[in-house]
């Protein structure tokens, strides 16, 4: 090795298999060169030794909602995302100015997200009802990763429902382009019908959300888009789940060779249903809040390896969109991409070691590969992008409002004390957030693609 050439190297608490031991991380033009015993002799620009924290792969974000609002915009999730140890966020293509669902509007939001982009993006393409599903070969071209569509009618413009019959059009389109279809699954019969009964019994109680989407409404939902994926052979990734019984379903699917991954959110392994007593709309979410019994027993499927990612599904809705008395009157979704790997991490380590490693793996690896980013992401290995969170599992956090670097001005975790946090993000072998204030700017993230 020539000692002159390694510009970092970073030490801390590295996995290796089950276990965690100190190690030197060597970093050479923004990836990893070498992973070494601590105390290796190396000549090296900068050392950081993070003591006995932990050294994560950055976050892969497989859920995010950068421009649903024009008040938030690529640039505040992705600095609010390097604030909270993400290194890639997988960008949403439900946009307030149109669904990104032509090669046209990808390529404006890529130039979009070079120009904004204080960490690495990677981009999701839509494809509109009635025959957009023969865009998606164009699409993956261009460089989207994947593609999300819904089965709940959200929308008719910006996030439309996709029937079933299109939805076996969509499957063989994406399965053909070499993508997984991400599928928002609440069944819209079932979810309409029981809308307009509790918004004409029960407007304004907050727990008229959770009664308007009944489990069975989230777990025909999630068979629809099995049965179908299983048929057309397709990539299928399941987002937002919030039941054990969906995840259990999954399991079986798998079991039947059907190449599909789920993903859960902090929000349903940490609030539940009687959460909307307190914050009422601002934990509006689709799918909703469950009961305390389904909280538990989502944690259990984490550590049996039955949940593959947790993502944030951070949507940074203003207070003005998420505190109207109606609770109908308010948006669905919460901020979470700055959060999300402390709340997760810090609920994990209070259950175990095998819940801990599980959950670094459901937040870094499985996600980098189910949307083709595994060969540079997701892991700390020779080769790999240098992107690390260091998570301090004694270096308690206090959120707060003022801390966050969305433009939503809130969170809805406030208050809320977790036992760890991340002080530092490294962003391709750069320092992009030290604990304290943030070291990058805009146009640093790079428009990451797909490996198929």
């Amino acid at each position: 090795m020539n000692e002159s050439r390694i510009d970092l190297v970073v030490t801390g608490l590295v996995q290796d298999g089950p276990e965690w031991i100190r190690k030197d991380i060597h970093v050479l033009k923004g990836r990893i060169h070498t992973i070494a015993d601590t105390g290796t002799r190396v000549e090296a620009a900068r050392r950081i030794d993070v003591k006995d924290a932990y050294v994560l792969p950055g976050m892969v974000d497989a859920h995010v909602h950068s421009l649903s609002h024009p008040g938030e915009g690529i640039a505040a999730s992705t600095r609010s995302a390097a604030a909270g140890g993400v290194t890639t966020i997988v960008e949403m293509p439900f946009d307030l100015t149109g669904p990104i669902n032509s090669t046209e509007r990808f390529n404006v939001k890529r130039e979009l997200a070079e120009n904004e982009a204080f960490v690495d993006v990677a981009l999701m393409g839509t494809l509109a009802p009635e025959g957009g599903w023969r865009s998606a070969e164009a699409l993956a071209e261009a460089g989207a990763v994947g593609f999300k569509v819904s089965l709940f009618d959200t929308d008719k413009d910006r996030f439309p429902r996709i029937t079933d019959a299109e939805l076996r059009n969509v499957m063989a389109a994406t399965a053909g382009a070499g993508r997984t279809v991400a599928v928002h699954a609440e069944n819209n019969e079932i979810v309409q019908a029981m809308l307009a009964v509790e918004r004409e019994l029960n407007p304004f109680d907050p727990k008229a959300h959770v009664r308007s989407r009944p489990p069975v409404s989230e777990t025909l939902g999630v068979l629809t888009a099995l049965e179908v994926a299983h048929e057309q052979n397709a990539r299928l990734h399941l987002c937002h789940l919030s039941l054990p019984r969906s995840v259990d379903l999954v399991q079986w699917y798998k079991t039947q060779g059907l190449d599909v991954t789920l993903e859960t959110c902090p929000h349903y392994l940490t609030f539940t249903e009687d959460d909307h007593d307190a914050q009422r709309g601002r934990l509006k979410i689709n799918p909703p809040l469950r009961k305390s019994i389904d909280r538990e027993g989502m944690w259990e499927r984490i550590v049996s390896g039955s949940i593959d990612v947790v993502s944030s599904d951070h949507a940074p809705w203003p207070t003005d969109y998420k505190d109207h008395e109606g609770i109908f009157a308010n948006h669905s979704g919460a901020p979470g991409v700055q959060t999300s790997m402390a709340i997760t991490l810090s609920g994990s380590l209070s259950r175990g070691k095998e819940d801990f490693n599980a959950a670094v793996r459901s937040l870094t690896e499985s996600p980098a590969q189910r949307f083709g980013l595994g060969d540079t992401k997701g892991r700390i290995a020779v080769g790999y992008d240098a992107d690390f969170a260091v998570f301090d599992p004694d270096s308690g956090w206090d959120i707060d409002a003022g801390d966050m670097y969305s433009n939503a001005g809130w969170t809805p975790y406030q208050g809320m004390k977790t036992s760890g946090r991340v002080t530092t993000t490294i962003s391709r072998g750069t320092v992009v957030w030290d604990g304290n204030e943030l070291l990058g700017g805009r146009g640093r993230g790079e428009v990451v693609g797909a490996v198929s």
